[in-house]
């Protein structure tokens, strides 16, 4: 029996999962963020190290028994970045064949039918990354709102305290959000507020994205503006990789992971609005499963394997562990 390593490396928190020949999950591990853009290399390496420990007490194997693995990591963006994130990997001390990819691409060979389409994905920030059936590959830069690239819960959180701000001046009325934001912070108003984020006093996480989630989906008219508009960013996205790949007219999948559309249709209806309107053939797909298993499918192929052929296998074994 030949067994498979796939790791799912993000911003907030990482997956590793070991599969057998058929797909079914014998060992999985948990970590926290693996995006050296804010643990470092030296942190890269100890996430996977604790994830991939955990996955191989569980599964009872050895990392020299591993006969491929894929990794999707958060901050894998540009072609410098490659080398240092294998030499990461290479601390594992597997030493069977590996590729390294952004984590874009996990949802990607998770959900699509056959690997091609496009993966959309609105955790704690966002990415996009796309293959058309001749091999064309479609990106975005996927470092945020710096590049007008937005959707994620860090966008939404940050939208949603523009709200607050608006209806603090007047400019919009009064919303829910006032209160859940001057709570989120510890602080007294909203002054206090805006003068302590202003100097450093508080600080907002991306996860209060579910608390502005939730003011919308109760008909807050400030957060489901937000909403609206993170999902037409989304959508965005969606569009412009569909057009890198020249898929904007074709029946393409669209793979929407990420917790943040939890939120449902406050955002989903929107994104899907947008990009109905440019490419109408589109069919949107929420991700079943978790999307380390496009990391697993992408370890299978570096040993040869078909993982779609068994992939829903994952999804199921998965499901029975209750993972």
């Amino acid at each position: 029996m030949r067994y498979f390593l796939g790791m799912d490396v993000g911003s907030s928190k990482t997956h590793a999962m070991i599969v057998d020949e058929a797909g079914r999950c014998v060992g999985f591990g948990r970590s926290g963020s693996g995006n050296h853009q804010s643990v470092g290399y030296d942190g890269l390496a100890e996430t996977l190290k604790t994830a991939f420990d955990e996955a191989k007490a569980m599964a009872g194997l050895s990392a020299s028994q591993i006969a491929g693995a894929g990794f999707g990591v958060a901050g894998c963006d540009f072609p410098v970045d490659h080398a240092p994130h294998l030499e990461a990997i290479a601390s594992l001390g597997m030493a069977c064949p590996v590729e390294v990819v952004n984590d874009g691409v996990n949802g990607l060979l998770a959900g699509a039918t056959q690997g091609f389409g496009l993966n959309v994905t609105a955790g704690s920030s966002n990415n996009c990354r796309g293959r058309s059936r001749d091999g064309r590959e479609g990106r975005i830069v996927g470092n945020g709102g710096m590049f007008g690239e937005n959707g994620g819960a860090l966008e939404i959180m940050l939208r949603g305290l523009q709200m607050v701000n608006f209806a603090w001046i007047r400019r919009i009325p009064p919303t829910a959000l006032t209160d859940i934001y001057i709570a989120a912070a510890g602080a007294k108003n909203e002054i206090d507020l805006m003068e302590g984020l202003s100097y450093g006093q508080y600080h907002l996480l991306p996860s209060l994205a579910v608390q502005v989630a939730a003011a919308a989906r109760e008909g807050d008219a400030a957060a489901v503006e937000v909403l609206a508009w993170a999902g037409e960013e989304l959508g965005w996205l969606a569009v412009s990789v569909a057009r890198q790949i020249g898929m904007e007219n074709e029946e393409v999948e669209i793979v929407q992971s990420g917790s943040v559309f939890d939120a449902g249709d406050v955002i989903m209806t929107p994104m899907k609005e947008l990009v109905l309107r440019y490419c109408p053939r589109a069919r949107l797909i929420r991700l079943k499963g978790l999307p380390v298993i496009g990391a697993v499918v992408l370890g299978m192929e570096q040993a040869g394997y078909d993982g779609y052929a068994v992939r829903e296998n994952m999804v199921l074994s998965l499901q029975e562990s209750a993972i």
